[in-house]
């Protein structure tokens, strides 16, 4: 009659879980072939499934011959002007002092003309714009030879440098993404699910693989608020898996702070116990840890403390 009398130890309820993780797409690309199977065991590093390459490719190649532009770019600034640029320079510097001196000399003939009224007033102006305009001419023609005397601007080599390193690092980014597109696991683990089939094409971001990982799994249950004054981090416990005879020696790995369900605003007397905690057990493997690896996600448990 005593034995009757006696309450059954304070539990919390849950499910058994593994870490999840997830491959994201790369790219919006197409799938073009998956080699994994759901419920398969990979190693890491393993391939997983390989995305269309034909348009990052594409890609990549055009930022190469970029690359290569700005390359050839620098090293023409970085060996300076021609030696036939430099005497096109001089020729055209020479050509506008010929010039130049027509115009002076021609401005020197109509000037006594003019004053003595034998020619119009316009046409010595005329001239003398000339004359101006051609002496203009020639100081644009020698700072233009200077330049190029003077060689490529060390501002210009260092933009030109910038300019190259930008294209190169457009190139590196590139080849990760076409590199990605061939799916590999991240980590050792079991395919939980596969999203999407061959021929989808997921936008950039979305999960196409769902791996659980991890050497054993943990219970994930909800401690109710009789039990969360008496349960620490780190506390041994007991995980009971609904089908599964005997129990599992556990331990609290963590607790959340901030409570489930309703708000404590929101509650008052004995409404305050439907307040729980979530909280990860994890499971401490002992002799057989094989065992504890083919565990599946999902089953109900019940862990105490």
């Amino acid at each position: 009659m005593l034995a009757g009398c006696s309450r059954d130890p304070e539990a919390a309820l849950g499910t058994l879980e593994w870490d999840r993780i997830t491959v994201p797409a790369p790219a919006a690309e197409a799938i073009a072939s998956i080699q994994v199977r759901e419920g398969q065991q990979v190693a890491a590093g393993a391939p997983l499934m390989q995305l269309e390459t034909t348009r990052t490719a594409a890609q990549l190649a055009a930022l190469q011959a970029q690359t290569s532009q700005a390359g050839q770019a620098l090293l023409e600034l970085e060996h300076g002007p021609r030696r036939e640029d430099i005497e096109q320079a001089r020729a055209t510097l020479a050509a506008a002092r010929a010039q130049a001196a027509d115009a002076t000399a021609y401005l020197a003939r109509l000037q006594p003309l003019g004053r003595q009224q034998l020619v119009a007033a316009a046409d010595v102006d005329r001239a003398r714009a000339a004359a101006g305009n051609a002496q203009g001419t020639v100081r644009a023609a020698e700072q233009a030879l200077l330049a190029l005397e003077h060689g490529t601007r060390i501002e210009q080599v260092g933009q030109g440098q910038a300019a190259l390193q930008a294209a190169q690092a457009q190139v590196a980014a590139q080849v990760v993404t076409l590199d990605k597109l061939g799916l590999v696991a991240p980590r050792a683990g079991r395919i939980d699910a596969l999203p999407y089939r061959q021929g989808d094409q997921a936008p950039v971001g979305a999960p196409l693989v769902v791996m659980l990982v991890g050497d054993h799994p943990y219970a994930r249950v909800y401690l109710p608020e009789p039990l969360r004054l008496k349960v620490r981090v780190g506390q041994s416990a007991q995980v009971t898996l609904q089908g599964r005879e005997g129990a599992l020696r556990a331990r609290v790995r963590s607790i959340r702070s901030d409570p489930g369900f309703n708000p404590y605003y929101a509650l008052s007397g004995d409404d305050a116990s439907r307040l729980s905690w979530l909280a990860e057990i994890e499971l401490e493997p002992a002799g057989d840890a094989a065992a504890l690896a083919d565990l599946p996600a999902g089953v109900p448990v019940r862990v105490t403390f």
